[in-house]
C-alpha cells in the first residue's frame, strides 16, 4: 500500500481519554442536527419543478450530485492538510451562503449555479468528523463504532428531515426552510471553533500527500467500488420506489407509510446490530469486507423484491427489508475506516467513499429509463447485477487488505 511509507504518516496528537468521548459526540449530534435539517437538499428538486418543471428539477439535482463529488475531495484535502477546525469552520460557513443564497435565488441560471454550490457544501462535514473520530478514539473498536454511529446519525437525520420538512413547507414555505438550515449549518461552524484546537503544523511541499497518493491504496479503490454498488441500491429507496409507486397509482401517504417502516426499522435494529458485529473487546469482531459483502447483498434483494411490489404494504415491507443491509454498510465503512486508513488521510479515505454514494445518486435517471424500455424485471435485474458486482467486489478489497496487512 503506497501510504504505508514512513515520510507520508502523521502523527496523531494524543487526545485526553476524559476529553475525547464528550468531543466525539457532540459532532456526531451537530451531523445528526445539521442532516435532520438539511431541507435545502432535500427540497431543492420540489422547490425548483414549482417554479421551472419538473425538467429543470432533474438537472437542478445532477449539478447538486456533481457538486457533491467535487466538495467531497476538496473537504478531504482541508481536513487532512489544515485541520478538523478549518474544514468543518470553512465549509460549513460555505454551506450556510449557499443555503441562503438558494432562499434569494428564482431564476432558473441562478438556482442551476447554486445547486452547484449546495451540493459543494452541504456534505463536507463528514471528512472533518470521521478524522476528528479516528483522532480522538484510541481502539479500533472504539472508532468503529463512533463511525457507524455517524453514519447513523445521518440516516435518522434524512428521516427527519423528510417528516418534518413536508410538514413545515406545508404551513411555512420553502424559504423558511432554507434559512433553517443556513443557520443550523453556521451553528456547527461555530460549534467547531468551541471544540476542536487549530492544528499548529500543516504538512506542504514534497511530505505533503496528494489524492494520487491516497488512491494508490488499492483497498480504498476497490472499497470504493463496492460503496458505488452497494448505494446505487440504497438510493433506490428514495428514487426508484417512488417511480414505481407512481406507475401504481399510490398517493404519496403510501410512500411516507413506506418511509416511516424503514425509519423505524433503522432505530430499532442499529443498536442490537451494532453490538452482534462489532462487539465489546479491543478486536473487531467480524471482517468489515465480510460485513459489507452480506450488507451489499442484502439491499440488492431487498430493493430487488421492492421491484415487483404493487401494494403499500409491499412496499413498506420492502424498505424496512433494507435496513439490516443499511446497517450493516455502515459499520463495514466504519470497521474499514478505523482500521485502514493511516493518520492525517482519514478525512480524504472519507471524502473518496462519500464520493461514492454521490456518484451512486447519479444513475436513477438511468433506472427510470430501464423501467420505460423492460418494465420490472429488467430494473430488478440491473440493481441485483449491480449489488452481484459489489459483492463480487468484495474478494480484492479483502485480498488488498491483507496484503496490506502482512506488509506492515
Amino acid at each position: 500500500m503506497a501510504t504505508t511509507d514512513a515520510h507520508l504518516t502523521l502523527a496523531r496528537p494524543a487526545a485526553p481519554p476524559q476529553a475525547a468521548r464528550p468531543v466525539v459526540w457532540t459532532l456526531i449530534g451537530a451531523a445528526l442536527a445539521v442532516k435532520a435539517a438539511g431541507f435545502a437538499w432535500d427540497f431543492l428538486g420540489y422547490y425548483v419543478a414549482s417554479g421551472h418543471g419538473v425538467t429543470a428539477a432533474g438537472a437542478a439535482m445532477t449539478l447538486f450530485g456533481i457538486g457533491w463529488c467535487a466538495g467531497q475531495a476538496v473537504s478531504g484535502l482541508l481536513t487532512d492538510r489544515a485541520g478538523q477546525r478549518t474544514a468543518l469552520v470553512t465549509m460549513m460557513t460555505l454551506a450556510a451562503v449557499s443555503c441562503l443564497a438558494l432562499s434569494l435565488a428564482h431564476s432558473l441560471p441562478a438556482l442551476l449555479v447554486v445547486s452547484v454550490v449546495l451540493g459543494s457544501t452541504m456534505e463536507t462535514y463528514r471528512p472533518a468528523v470521521s478524522a476528528a473520530i479516528n483522532e480522538h478514539m484510541t481502539s479500533s473498536v472504539a472508532r468503529a463504532r463512533a463511525q457507524t454511529a455517524l453514519y447513523w446519525s445521518i440516516n435518522a437525520g434524512i428521516a427527519i428531515c423528510g417528516g418534518l420538512g413536508g410538514y413545515l413547507a406545508h404551513h411555512y414555505g420553502y424559504q423558511k426552510l432554507f434559512l433553517a438550515n443556513a443557520a443550523i449549518c453556521l451553528a456547527f461552524a461555530l460549534l467547531a471553533i468551541r471544540l476542536l484546537r487549530t492544528r499548529s503544523a500543516v504538512p506542504s511541499g514534497p511530505d505533503a500527500v496528494t489524492y494520487r497518493q491516497v488512491l494508490a491504496d488499492p483497498s480504498l479503490r476497490w472499497i470504493a467500488v463496492v460503496s458505488v454498488a452497494a448505494m446505487v441500491c440504497a438510493w433506490g429507496m428514495v428514487s426508484v420506489v417512488p417511480l414505481l409507486m407512481i406507475e401504481d397509482g399510490l398517493p404519496p401517504t403510501a410512500y411516507g407509510t413506506a418511509m416511516i417502516c424503514n425509519t423505524v426499522a433503522v432505530l430499532a435494529l442499529t443498536p442490537p446490530m451494532t453490538r452482534l458485529l462489532i462487539g465489546r473487546g479491543e478486536m473487531l469482531r467480524h471482517s468489515p469486507v465480510a460485513i459489507l459483502a452480506i450488507g451489499t447483498a442484502i439491499l440488492g434483494a431487498g430493493l430487488a423484491y421492492g421491484t415487483v411490489q404493487h401494494s403499500t404494504l409491499g412496499y413498506s415491507i420492502a424498505c424496512a427489508a433494507l435496513v439490516p443491509g443499511e446497517v450493516a454498510y455502515s459499520i463495514a465503512i466504519g470497521g474499514y475506516l478505523s482500521t485502514a486508513a493511516p493518520d492525517g488521510m482519514v478525512g480524504r479515505y472519507q471524502a473518496v467513499i462519500s464520493a461514492s454514494s454521490a456518484v451512486a445518486s447519479l444513475p436513477p435517471l438511468g433506472i427510470a429509463v430501464a423501467l420505460n424500455a423492460g418494465g420490472r424485471p429488467l430494473v430488478a435485474a440491473l440493481l441485483g447485477g449491480c449489488a452481484l458486482l459489489g459483492v463480487a467486489a468484495c474478494l480484492p478489497l479483502f485480498r488488498a487488505l491483507h496484503r496490506t496487512s502482512s506488509q506492515r
